[in-house]
């Protein structure tokens, strides 16, 4: 068939591109007998099935079945057609191609992958023509000069200049054949026609491989129209922000050979870290870290479960949004088999700013010296919460609960419960407690335990917490309301064993916590007058809730009273157990949902025995009414 590749040609450029440098730009591969094996480019995976064969030229991942010789790797890795493959591939292993008939392709049928990428890098290279001696870039150059970044680094970057002549690039381009549809859908014009960069600092955003796939421009003139800080190429067919990482082609080697990544916020950030030494930072373009950046590392940082852990350290500027940052990245931990730190000057310096205060050593110090991501989540946690107070360390408790829970490392755990309890001032057994009964979910799993239970603990100090009415047309709170009811009017009738196994914090309305907080703190005395243990508990309640203490003193039952004046032992007993049913279903609940999310097969039977143990429990409990 005229234009197609010939098939000699085809087996040449098979024998002189070795799958194992193709497939390494992507993967970190090691040794396993003749093979090499590493975590599948194809899907996400927690221990390596990806296998290569360099003597045979072969791949095939036994998780997800895709395999085949080093063409269709970057066939399938890249998204391009067969032809379009062979013509990467030749041209970076030195074959030329020689078409049936002698007839190549026309311009319009190569790929589109293809001219997109090829119209990127004629404008990374006209781009950083003109940062060095155009007039009109000056202010571009004294940005970086005071940035003490000189020429040669932005030459070793690739940084350029977009001219302020709207069409100067797209002219350019035009010459060089390229059409308009080529242009918009390559996201270097826009639809009429203008350039889509003017007037601004150029960084060459590329792939992994280290092809040209879109571009972040920096403001630098005040007349400017566009007022954002930085634009970045739209998402098109060559470029997708989440699964890109500017500096990653620079960084990879470094990253799979330490097996370390270093997270910075920015493009200077990034050369920064570079030139001090650190040369495994890269940065988001444009875009919160998410969780195909995590994917993509993995893969470099041979992220397997089992072994030693690779390293992820993440750099954050130390106001409210960088800590905001550190959070959502924590978040997104438990992805990674890698322990993850966090790394903040303690200026608030960014890597770039460091190195220009502090030069290179600096830099490295910062990185060297960063705290792990679970410590710096706890001090960013319990900053919030005044823990001079009772309520503040209670809800302290409750939104930093979930996120020691959420440590894969029992030791680690262990170590900082008993810390986080002496930081908080509660009791170890109180705090483990707490880790023990708290949702799986990190950051998430706090914010929405700390909505459920209506946590006030963000109170200022010395504010009074707002006293919230239970709401009573919920059935469950309707239970816990009668129960106290039962226990403030009729103390003898109460049956205090059982009570004792109720948890105060289990209860669903916070002013019921409190009331039953009250009762079990001041203890049941039958031996007291009913005005005595009423003005006891009244007491121990806080200010805003003794209007609660009242009203439960004197609101009828919602049933018959015996011939003494007092309500039903039974009647009494099924309140108590629907109070436990409703804590330990939702406790049940929980543990089905970390079930059902752990992938650790060892963890999964240490899950499956605490949940057995629960439903036994409930089971007792229900059986103890029959």
């Amino acid at each position: 068939m005229a234009g197609r590749i010939k098939s000699e040609d085809v087996e040449l450029v098979k024998e002189r591109s070795s799958i194992e440098d193709v497939v390494r730009e992507h993967v970190t591969l090691r040794r396993s007998g003749s093979n090499l094996v590493g975590l599948c480019p194809f899907h996400d995976e927690k221990t390596p099935s990806f296998s290569v064969n360099p003597a045979q030229g072969f791949y095939h991942c036994f998780g997800c079945g895709k395999g085949g010789d080093v063409i269709s790797f970057v066939q399938e890795v890249d998204h391009l057609s067969f032809a379009e493959a062979v013509e990467r591939l030749a041209g970076k292993a030195g074959v030329e191609l020689h078409y049936e008939d002698g007839v190549r392709p026309r311009e319009e049928s190569i790929g589109r992958r293809t001219r997109l990428l090829e119209a990127h890098r004629v404008a990374a290279e006209f781009y950083a023509s003109l940062l060095p001696g155009m007039p009109e870039a000056r202010t571009a150059r004294d940005y970086l000069r005071g940035r003490e970044f000189d020429g040669a680094i932005a030459e070793q970057f690739g940084l350029g200049y977009a001219p302020t002549d709207g069409h100067a690039l797209a002219n350019l381009l035009r010459d060089k054949g390229f059409s308009r549809d080529e242009l918009l859908a390559a996201g270097l014009i826009n639809r009429g026609g203008y350039d889509v960069f003017q007037g601004r600092l150029l960084w060459p955003i590329h792939d992994i491989t280290g092809d040209t796939v879109g571009f972040g421009a920096r403001r630098i003139f005040d007349a400017d129209p566009r007022p954002a800080k930085y634009l970045n190429t739209s998402e098109t067919a060559i470029y997708k922000k989440q699964r890109v990482l500017y500096g990653l082609d620079l960084a990879k080697k470094s990253i799979a050979d330490d097996r370390k990544a270093v997270i910075v916020e920015g493009y200077t950030d990034v050369m920064a870290a570079h030139l001090s030494g650190v040369t495994q930072a890269v940065a988001t373009c444009g875009t919160a870290f998410g969780v195909e950046h995590i994917k993509l590392l993995r893969r470099l940082l041979r992220d397997e479960r089992g072994g030693d852990p690779a390293k992820v350290i993440f750099t954050f500027d130390g106001d409210a949004a960088g800590q905001k940052a550190a959070l959502r990245a924590y978040d997104e931990d438990q992805r990674w088999a890698s322990q993850s730190y966090v790394a903040v000057a303690a200026d608030g310096q960014d890597p770039c700013e460091l190195r220009m205060s502090g030069g290179a050593e600096a830099v490295r110090e910062l990185v060297e010296g960063a705290t792990p991501m679970f410590e710096f989540v706890v001090q960013t946690t319990l900053a919030r919460f005044d823990l001079d107070s009772v309520s503040g360390r209670v809800a302290a408790t409750r939104a930093i609960a979930p996120i020691v829970a959420d440590i894969r490392d029992g030791f680690s755990r262990d170590e900082l419960i008993r810390e986080v309890s002496r930081r908080i001032g509660v009791g170890i057994d109180d705090f483990a407690q707490a880790v023990r009964r708290a949702p799986r979910g990190g950051i998430a799993a706090a914010a929405k335990q700390e909505r459920d239970n209506h946590a006030d603990a963000a109170e200022s100090p010395g504010a009074a917490p707002a006293y919230e009415p239970p709401n009573l047309r919920d059935p469950v709170v309707r239970a816990e309301h009668m129960l106290l009811q039962c226990a403030i009017q009729f103390p003898g009738v109460m049956p205090t064993q059982q009570l004792d196994q109720i948890d105060p914090a289990e209860l669903t309305a916070p002013a019921h916590r409190a009331v039953f907080e009250a009762i079990r703190t001041v203890g049941i005395d039958t031996g007291r007058s009913q005005s005595a243990w009423v003005s006891a508990v009244n007491e121990a309640v806080p200010q805003v809730v003794r209007p609660l203490v009242a009203q439960l003193a004197v609101e009828p039952l919602p049933t018959k009273l015996d011939s003494q004046g007092r309500p039903d032992w039974h009647y009494v007993r099924s309140l108590v157990v629907r109070v436990r049913e409703v804590a330990l279903r939702r406790r049940i609940a929980q543990v089905m949902s970390a079930l059902r999310r752990t992938e650790d097969p060892e963890e999964a039977r240490g899950i499956s025995a605490q949940l057995t143990t629960l439903q036994r429990t409930l089971a007792d409990l229900l059986a103890s009414l029959e």
